[in-house]
């Protein structure tokens, strides 16, 4: 299922080669394409949403029998029929509710085993919720073993689910093909990170922004989507204009400014619309609600894990005798200077030869403390700064004031992202990678600042325990797979291209 573009369709067309040069055949075309592709995308969506449906019933199915079953009969006041149906309601919901929070549901966006951590994740915790919901109405601690059985059936149905559906999925809509117009900055990078999924992208050409209007057109009719990477404003536009009049699919790697623009407020000014971009952060409810959700998130999750906290108090003491703890100063709200609070990870004498970041396989890193970083456990004594109010719990990483200078150098915009407070967790942390680069997580940070909400805080400390539970490789690690998936990729065109020659 190949999709093609406007000036393809023209090209292909049994038109008589005069009628085919004209602006109205072209237009024709690119109607008929439009119309194809975007029936193809409402297509993929509503295979998704079936497939979502497939899991979510299975789901309800497997809790309806165990409610039945083990704990319908055995509550102390019974329900009838419509009490059992609003607790079976109530698992759908959770299951929605946590699925959503950690993305466990977009098929073909996510990778197989990200789709299974998410859910495994996901299904746990609405399992555990709802046993403690089942012995609320019991009012006394019901039976555990149908719930741990429950949650055992949940994954092998997940399993299952995941293959069948990832095959059906690739085989009816396989990998797009791809050129990358790239500009002043190396687009190298982009498009090993892209290469990675060959299950969805096939980048089959890059070509240079100098290069001439007409070769970069050329190259974009051959193919189904572009990549823009670093492409001038004005070139940009054009190009992006060029594709949505072909329908073309167009990859953009977004400027800062582009991610000011998303968080601006669309006004008119008589029959005029504008764009009103601030800059002064979130408003005095948001920070206020922001406020009042840290205390009380700190509080509750100072008691919650104060074993743990101890225990991990113990084993760094235990290890080399050294301090337990450590305070840096960093920065916060405004470019304020603050110490914060961690586990000591690293040697005493981590940074006699001046600061610096720390590595993967930084040999500075103590054996509890790769396990504390590992597991995010030495961030746990950061709640102590929220409690003072110096940091956040949802916010950009607080910065070192000598790291952050020099990001600026190459990164004026950096100060940007201190319009609101460092955060013990954020989107850029969630999102990226351990080793991912400092304007990557720049843009992060921004689109966290113009997009936000109580909800999406929410979610950020939903997927900081997937991030926890489930740490995701470095792009060091993804590096060392390119060459293999870069082989099958290769493979893949040109089986593609036997085949078209076998049916030619």
């Amino acid at each position: 299922m190949e999709e093609k573009t406007g000036v393809q369709l023209c090209r292909e067309c049994p038109a008589d080669p005069l009628e085919r040069n004209t602006q109205r055949h072209r237009i024709l075309c690119c109607d008929i394409i439009m119309k194809t592709n975007c029936n193809r995308d409402q297509f993929k969506r509503i295979f998704s949403f079936f497939a979502a449906v497939l899991l979510v019933g299975m789901y309800a199915a497997g809790f309806a029998w165990v409610w039945y079953e083990s704990y319908s009969s055995a509550i102390l006041l019974p329900f009838y029929r419509r009490g059992n149906w609003v607790m079976i309601l109530i698992y759908v919901v959770l299951v929605l509710l946590f699925a959503k929070s950690f993305g466990g549901l977009k098929i073909g966006y996510l990778k197989r085993t990200d789709m299974f951590y998410s859910q495994t994740l996901s299904i746990f915790c609405v399992n555990v919720v709802t046993y403690f919901q089942i012995s609320v109405v019991n009012r006394d601690f019901s039976a555990t073993v149908p719930m741990v059985l429950l949650t055992i059936v949940d994954l092998a149905v997940l399993i299952l689910w995941i293959v069948l559906t990832n095959k059906l999925y690739f085989r009816l809509y396989p990998p797009r093909k791809l050129v990358v117009i790239y500009g002043d900055r190396n687009a190298a990078e982009l498009v090993l990170k892209m290469s990675r999924r060959v299950d969805k992208y096939m980048i089959c050409e890059s070509v240079s922004a100098s290069a001439p209007p007409e070769e970069i057109r050329e190259a974009i009719s051959r193919y189904e989507g572009i990549i823009l990477c670093e492409v001038s404003g004005r070139l940009r536009n054009d190009l992006i204009k060029y594709c949505f009049a072909q329908n073309v699919r167009a990859y953009i790697a977004p400027k800062i400014s582009d991610i000011i623009l998303r968080g601006a407020e669309e006004i008119r000014l008589f029959d005029t619309p504008l764009l009103l971009c601030r800059n002064y952060g979130l408003t005095f409810e948001q920070k206020l609600g922001k406020r009042i959700f840290d205390l009380v998130f700190a509080v509750v999750f100072l008691v919650i894990l104060l074993p743990v906290m101890l225990a991990s108090a113990i084993a760094i003491k235990l290890d080399d005798g050294g301090p337990v703890l450590f305070k840096q100063k960093r920065l916060t709200y405004h470019g304020k200077e603050f110490y914060v609070y961690k586990f000591r990870s690293m040697v005493v004498d981590a940074e006699k030869s001046g600061p610096q970041l720390a590595k993967e396989n930084d040999s500075r890193i103590t054996k509890v403390g790769r396990i504390l970083r590992k597991c995010r456990l030495d961030e746990l004594p950061q709640l102590i700064n929220i409690l003072r109010g110096d940091m956040s719990v949802v916010g950009p990483r607080p910065e070192r004031p000598e790291l952050a200078e020099e990001y600026e150098k190459t990164m004026p915009e950096f100060e940007f992202r201190l319009q609101v407070k460092a955060g013990l967790t954020g989107y850029a942390q969630v999102t990226g990678l351990y080793d991912t680069l400092p304007y990557d997580k720049l843009k992060m940070d921004l689109m966290y600042i113009e997009n936000y909400s109580i909800f999406m805080d929410l979610r950020i400390i939903l997927m900081t325990l997937k991030t926890a539970l489930f740490p995701g490789e470095t792009n060091e690690e993804a590096n060392a797979h390119d060459a293999q998936e870069l082989l099958y990729q290769e493979e893949q065109i040109q089986e593609q291209e036997k085949e078209k020659g076998d049916h030619s």
